[in-house]
């Protein structure tokens, strides 16, 4: 029991003395595995852009960021409030799609902006969903986004 405080102690002064260490939820090959926490940790997509997900909060570095209110893990994907500060469609509203992918190492799954500018969550929600049969064209006629596990980003 000693050993355990101790473990926790130090790990809570790692943790104090730099609030700049985000560190990753899970590692790569539980995400590869364990679909309640693949979509939640430090990623990078196929085009270089590096994001932070919570079960709360997506950000699309460095300055997009998405305060999820809806996830449906059963259906794949979530409804979210575009963050007033956004360069782009601010308090609007987002339906994010997702699909995992298999054999596809190193990217494990991918994303779809299915909509990002409806007037209310449940408008957002209503959208045609992607087409996941067809993940190079089954996001609105364009390929899903791929995302891999990264080292985390400082968040802004």
């Amino acid at each position: 029991m000693k050993i355990l405080s101790f473990i926790i102690v130090l790990l809570s002064a790692f943790m104090a003395k730099d609030h700049a260490v985000h560190l990753p939820i899970v590692n790569a090959i539980t995400r590869h595995t364990d679909t309640s926490n693949l979509f939640t940790g430090n990623f990078t997509d196929d085009y270089g852009i590096k994001y932070t997900i919570t079960d709360t909060l997506w950000i699309q570095h460095p300055r997009t960021r998405f305060h999820i209110i809806k996830w449906n893990k059963k259906e794949q994907y979530l409804i979210a409030r575009n963050d007033v500060k956004n360069p782009g469609e601010g308090g609007l509203y987002t339906r994010i799609d997702l699909m995992q992918f298999n054999g596809m190492a190193p990217w494990f799954w991918g994303y779809c902006l299915t909509v990002y500018d409806a007037k209310t969550d449940a408008a957002a929600e209503a959208v045609a969903i992607a087409d996941r049969k067809n993940p190079r064209k089954g996001c609105n006629g364009y390929p899903f986004s791929r995302m891999k596990v990264s080292p985390p980003s400082p968040i802004q």
